[in-house]
């Protein structure tokens, strides 16, 4: 397999996805929907074309001459629309002799629909690759630690030196940083043993709070204390930042990831706790260390 049709290529996920799928060799197309104002970090020429998952014949013409699919989505917090999203993909994929298909889901996903719109959407499109009859891998990625390099992270380490997360202070998570995620994601859509999968993917070590926080002394040579926010005050404080109001919908990006980690925080056990030592083996994949990512990064200025 050698073109690559990628969804979410300009997002924080699709970059080092399609850095990784340069360096292995594939050809490599874009899909987005302004592709005039495409801008990324990729300083490789690759192809890129418009597409809008609304509408099929966009995504038939995107994958036409197209080998494989490797995709990011954006969470809508509406499963209707990530349904539609799901098969019209799918459907445009097939009728163009796309032979495999690998989907980033982003988060966790259960076994069953939770009641969480985003949750429920990413089933239904999981869904509508399984009913393809394309070969497939779902990678269910868990928690991201580039998440800390966001504006609503970032600041409270540098300035405050508090890694503040809405996760409670025993919740075991196995976080990975993205540029594993785009690792297992070629690995992925290269191995031919790899057909109809569902994969969890987290990273090397499965960490608390206090854990983290300890990793990060250890980076930056000062302390780093963890605080455990409860998930709607961390959303309140991320629709602040944004709109300049803490009042949010839960319909909204906010009150979502409010959701995801109030769902989170209620299983027992963690649904984030995951061992991937024999995975990382299997696949031939070098894991990145908590405390390695950290020193890779900026922790010194916002």
């Amino acid at each position: 397999m050698n073109r690559v049709l990628v969804y979410g290529a300009s997002s924080d996920q699709g970059i080092p996805l399609i850095n990784a799928l340069i360096r292995k060799g594939y050809n490599v197309r874009a899909a987005t929907r302004n592709p005039e104002k495409y801008k990324n970090e990729i300083t490789s020429n690759i192809e890129t074309i418009k597409a809008d998952l609304h509408d099929i014949e966009t995504l038939k013409e995107a994958s036409k001459g197209v080998d494989s699919i490797a995709m990011n989505l954006p969470f809508v917090f509406d499963k209707n629309i990530a349904k539609e999203w799901g098969l019209n993909i799918t459907s445009a994929a097939t009728e163009m002799g796309v032979r495999k298909i690998v989907f980033n889901t982003s988060c966790y996903v259960a076994p069953k629909d939770n009641g969480l719109e985003a949750h429920d959407g990413r089933r239904q499109i999981e869904k509508a690759i399984e009913n393809s009859g394309m070969d497939y891998v779902v990678i269910r990625s868990l928690v991201f630690m580039d998440n800390l390099l966001r504006f609503w992270s970032k600041p409270s380490i540098v300035n405050h030196n508090i890694f503040a997360y809405p996760c409670d202070p025993n919740l075991k998570i196995s976080w990975i940083c993205l540029e594993d995620v785009a690792a297992f994601m070629v690995a992925a859509l290269s191995s031919d043993d790899l057909r109809k999968d569902k994969i969890l993917v987290g990273g090397p070590e499965i960490l608390v709070g206090d854990e983290v926080a300890q990793r990060f002394t250890n980076a930056l040579g000062r302390e780093i204390k963890f605080s455990s926010l409860k998930p709607e005050n961390f959303a309140a404080s991320m629709s602040k930042l944004i709109t300049g109001s803490e009042e949010y919908e839960e319909v909204s990006i906010y009150g979502g990831m409010a959701a995801f980690y109030s769902w989170y925080n209620e299983q027992e056990p963690s649904p984030l706790d995951v061992d991937m030592n024999d995975l990382y083996k299997k696949l031939k994949i070098k894991p990145t260390y908590f405390e390695d990512w950290i020193k890779q990064h900026d922790w010194d200025n916002i």
